[in-house]
């Protein structure tokens, strides 16, 4: 985080006021949002504009590539090593289905794998981490990086839903 960034660590004890803090956040626009909350919840995905998940796409990609993969491994195979048994044609596609359909399956679950490590940043090469261990017992939280011009409407955004305490960064670290 630069110099010129700051932020401001707000901790709520209801859902709705923190889902209120996001939206009006948001409307202002502010888009260096950062919820927590200790359970996975619907409406702060919503408030901060989450759509569907792109892994699903990494998924498809990794599954037709391994389509492709599996059809050209045996293939390669049954013609580089022709086997004829029974007056089958070399390349019979019936029996290369189970190879296809397993190498599908294997690079389908690699590429999700990679999807979810990108999504997530994975790895997070920064350390600006500012979090409360009362984020996991019960309160929601919100932290917003701002410029330090904006930061003031910041702070009054979130006082204006009457959070149960309310920090900076050099506070919040703190707890951290």
């Amino acid at each position: 985080m630069s110099a010129a960034h700051q932020g401001v660590l707000a901790s709520f004890d209801y859902l709705d006021a923190t889902v209120d803090s996001i939206k009006s956040l948001r409307e202002k626009g502010f888009d260096e949002i950062t919820a927590f909350a200790p359970f996975p919840e619907h409406h702060i995905e919503e408030a901060l504009g989450y759509k569907n998940s792109p892994v699903r796409l990494f998924t498809l990609v990794g599954g037709l590539t391994g389509v492709a993969t599996g059809i050209a491994f045996t293939v390669f195979t049954a013609l580089d090593w022709p086997l004829v048994t029974g007056g089958k044609p070399i390349v019979s596609i019936p029996a290369f289905i189970v190879v296809t359909f397993e190498m599908a399956i294997l690079f389908g679950v690699l590429f999700t794998v990679v999807g979810v490590f990108w999504n997530m940043r994975v790895p997070d090469l920064k350390s600006d981490v500012v979090y409360d261990p009362e984020f996991s017992s019960g309160r929601f939280g919100v932290y917003v990086t701002a410029p330090a011009d904006r930061l003031a409407e910041a702070r009054e955004i979130l006082e204006s839903n009457s959070p149960s305490r309310l920090e900076d960064d050099a506070e919040a670290k703190s707890h951290g």
